[in-house]
């Protein structure tokens, strides 16, 4: 009586953790059932990049009414399963799992409802690599820090993964060494890149961004966009040593602000995190985990500030929305 996902499935993402495993970190993973692949997909956290030693097996089936499996696997064996008599993830629907570890177990959340808890029959500690494997289509894994929200001016990493959509029947082999879950490489970021930003913003909002500046790099943006208006418009420019931010509305620009706290941050050629935190009365942003400017709203419609474009001379290794 295996708890395997089934043999058709897709292997859809496998990343390494880079330093494993801690008491208190949060991964989560969004995507969509696909309908027509498959019966069964799951999460595993495993030690390496094969599936012989499973920490935390978990497995929604969708045969016989509904049900989740979770369980461990060592050396090659699985282990008793524990069943879950209710299946909460739909065909065709997306979905949002939540995956707290915590000392003596690892805490399951599926669309913002505590789903399961599942006892540490191995140390956690062990685990290095997450995979998802099964017939859906991931648009996000991220994985947060022991008290991220906890950060004020200076950001901790937040670690996310946009993976590249699979296809049904498309069978996607692991890596000989999968890159770590900390970025994931071009072309997963084409430039000018655009996403949306999940429920606009609002106090308390984080988004991350990292990459490298192109080293022959003149100007690059980011853009967090209301409709066709630009709320916040942040422009490196390297051609005038400056760090331009504005709003545009109407396809009018208001006046520039230029003034830092610091120096220039971004250097051609080299990499950057920029850190976006959404307060009441403006946007705080940090760079390499400093503030540097604060930028008062001019657009008062926080939730309709709701997409984010980064475009110019950079190359993107992750971004969080």
């Amino acid at each position: 009586m295996g708890s395997s996902s089934s043999s058709n499935s897709l292997v859809t993402t496998t990343h390494a953790i880079e330093g494993g495993l801690k008491d208190g970190h949060e991964i989560i993973i969004k995507g969509t059932v696909v309908t027509s692949n498959g019966t069964r997909f799951a999460v595993n956290f495993q030690t390496g990049f094969s599936d012989n030693d499973i920490a935390f097996h978990f497995n929604p089936r969708f045969e016989e009414g509904g049900y989740v499996v979770c369980n461990t696997k060592q050396k090659g064996c699985w282990e008793k399963e524990e069943r879950k008599k209710r299946n909460p993830f739909q065909m065709g629907k997306p979905f949002e799992i939540r995956i707290l570890v915590k000392s003596t177990h690892f805490q399951v959340m599926v669309n913002g409802d505590r789903f399961v808890k599942y006892e540490h029959r191995v140390s956690f500690h062990r685990v290095d690599n997450i995979s998802v494997t099964g017939p859906v289509r991931l648009t996000h894994i991220s994985f947060q820090p022991p008290s991220y929200w906890q950060a004020t001016e200076a950001p901790i990493t937040q670690t996310v993964v946009h993976t590249v959509q699979s296809t049904p029947g498309q069978m996607f082999p692991n890596p000989v060494k999968p890159p770590p879950l900390r970025a994931y490489p071009s072309p997963s970021y084409p430039i000018p890149f655009f996403t949306s930003i999940p429920g606009g913003l609002y106090p308390s909002k984080g988004i991350t961004i990292s990459g490298t500046v192109l080293p022959n790099a003149q100007r690059f943006h980011i853009n967090l966009c209301s409709g066709n208006d630009i709320a916040f418009h942040m422009n490196p420019r390297f051609d005038e040593n400056a760090v331009v931010r504005n709003t545009q509305t109407n396809n009018c620009w208001g006046p520039e602000e230029r003034g830092l706290t610091r120096n220039m941050p971004f250097v051609r050629g080299q990499a950057f995190l920029v850190w976006i935190k959404c307060e009441g009365h403006c946007l705080k942003v940090a760079v390499d985990g400093q503030h540097l400017f604060d930028y008062y709203h001019r657009l008062m419609n926080l939730p309709a500030i709701n997409n984010l474009e980064v475009g110019g001379d950079v190359q993107l290794t992750l971004v969080q929305t």
